[in-house]
């Protein structure tokens, strides 16, 4: 059963240190003086979580039911309300993701931010804690809580720290995932008012009403979206990635983004099954649209950050496409390309940001021509352009190869309209590559990458490279937990049916 808990049976919380080590450990750096050591104060922390995180993996047990290492604390009773963790194999693999970047992060803003260090190391760090608390989170308010407190440090990041539009790009990110917070609060509160707990597993085993199903379904898909984000509340994306500097926009990249398909993947398939089916053909369009849409603006981008943006928003959209296909392979494939646009958008975006230390551009027309100069570079940008245009042996191709299968074995017409996606993004892909490494160069020489910004790139190359040839570390986490989500709706396809009839007589009338 997806509600049964187990707790935890290592020798310390290991989802509440996860969580809170990070964000706890912000205070210290109020007493750091030198920047300097704040900076390696901040890596050995983030190491330390991701070292604490490991067990989660190593200690998992992918034949159980429902989650594991579960910690349960009593919190405002009266009110239902409790501290509840836990995780499965949907959320694990975010969690861990989420702590591999953090020492990441860190490094890649050694040098690029110098002013208010402090203050922006303590931002990455509640980042990173306010994260994982996310996808480890099984009390709707305290996953609320989580998802909202996200926006503190993430528009400190891009406000502060970011470039010339910094101020209108951090806004508009607050703006637009605002208002997509208010339908996800709405929809707890309306949940609450019928089962009368915030405990996501009692809530499943109570189950919510046919008639509120669409409702609720809506309300959650609004504030998934936006974060996703999905078109057309996609538009906050591209100002915040240009605008961000270089680790705020592989957090947007490699973690936030993926909270909107976690919560569609927990709350919407889950909590609200038949109206997912029913409902299913929408989002499948608006996916499949994304896809060539976002593909089609990364072709037409000089801005190599904007270029990168855009083409998430196509590779998202292949991530909602394989979950609402609702069979194995598709999940499979959406869960995978959350994981591996992570990593290799993410590193992407370092790969821009270094270009940018170097030449202070980040137009392609500035900044052609660097191979000769930097053939290190040369082969990361090549590994994760590869990647990110799903070529075979890199990690993105076996989630996008199971994405399109997973499309073709729902609809023969949906599975078609994703090839033009998947050429588009070698087009765009290999444009970019082929200007900035071979292209006529008018600029001086340009050190090549250093030992620090190998250390950034090379762990996230080999994940690209092992995930590319042998995804079953990740496949075997999440399967159990994706058959019976499988399971579970198409349980629920007859009263889908039904309540598919009832929304078009509804809309006709």
């Amino acid at each position: 059963m997806i509600t049964e808990l187990h707790h935890n049976t290592l020798a310390y919380p290991v989802l509440t240190l996860t969580t809170f080590l990070p964000i706890i450990g912000t205070a210290a750096l109020m007493f750091i003086k030198r920047d300097e050591s704040a900076r390696i104060y901040s890596l050995i922390l983030t190491l330390v979580v991701f070292i604490i995180s490991l067990p989660l993996y190593f200690n998992f047990q992918p034949g159980l039911q429902g989650f594991q290492f579960v910690e349960q604390h009593a919190w405002i009773p009266a009110y239902g309300l409790s501290y509840l963790m836990g995780v499965d194999g949907i959320s694990l693999p975010m969690i861990l993701l989420t702590t591999f970047l953090g020492p990441i992060c860190v490094l890649c803003s050694w040098r690029y931010i110098s002013n208010r260090t402090k203050e922006f190391l303590a931002c990455i760090l509640l980042t990173q804690g306010i994260m994982a608390g996310v996808f480890a989170a099984l009390d709707l308010v305290l996953f609320y809580i989580f998802w909202e407190a996200m926006l503190v440090p993430m528009f400190l990041i891009i406000a502060i720290w970011g470039g010339p539009r910094r101020i209108y790009a951090g806004v508009k990110f607050v703006l637009y995932t605002l208002a997509g917070s208010i339908f996800l609060l709405a929809a707890i509160v309306a949940i609450f008012s019928h089962t009368g707990t915030f405990s996501y597993p009692d809530i499943f085993l109570k189950g919510l009403p046919e008639a509120w199903e669409t409702y609720l379904f809506i309300a959650f898909f609004i504030a998934f979206a936006v974060k996703v984000p999905m078109v057309p509340v996609h538009t906050w994306l591209p100002a915040a990635h240009v605008e961000a500097p270089t680790a705020g926009s592989v957090i947007l990249a490699s973690v936030l983004l993926k909270m909107g398909t976690y919560g569609m993947l927990r709350f919407n398939l889950t909590l609200t099954p038949a109206a997912s089916v029913s409902l299913a053909p929408f989002v499948l369009v608006v996916s499949a649209a994304a896809i060539v849409y976002g593909g089609m603006l990364s072709l037409a981008q000089n801005d190599i950050k904007k270029l990168i943006a855009y083409s998430s928003v196509a590779h998202m959209g292949f991530v909602s496409l394989g979950i609402f296909t609702f069979n194995l392979n598709g999940l499979q494939g959406g869960m995978l390309q959350m994981i591996n646009h992570g990593l290799t958008t993410g590193g992407l975006f370092l790969m821009a940001g270094m270009l940018y230390e170097r030449t202070h551009s980040r137009e392609l027309s500035t900044n052609s021509g660097l191979g000769r100069f930097m053939p290190g570079f040369a082969f990361f940008l090549g590994l994760f352009s590869l990647s990110s245009l799903a070529f075979p042996g890199t990690a993105s191709f076996v989630g996008e190869f199971l994405c399109i299968s997973g499309a073709f074995r729902n609809n023969l017409w949906l599975g078609a309209w994703m090839i033009p996606g998947a050429l588009l993004a070698a087009a765009y892909m290999f444009r970019m590559f082929l200007r900035v490494i071979w292209g006529k160069c008018e600029h001086e020489p340009v050190k090549d990458i250093d030992l620090r910004e190998w250390t950034c790139l090379l762990p996230l190359a080999v994940l690209v490279i092992i995930f590319g040839f042998y995804p079953s570390p990740i496949l075997k986490l999440m399967n159990p937990a994706l058959e019976t989500l499988v399971g579970h709706i198409n349980s629920h396809v007859p009263q889908a049916s039904q309540m598919a009839t009832r929304l078009a007589a509804a809309l006709l009338n």
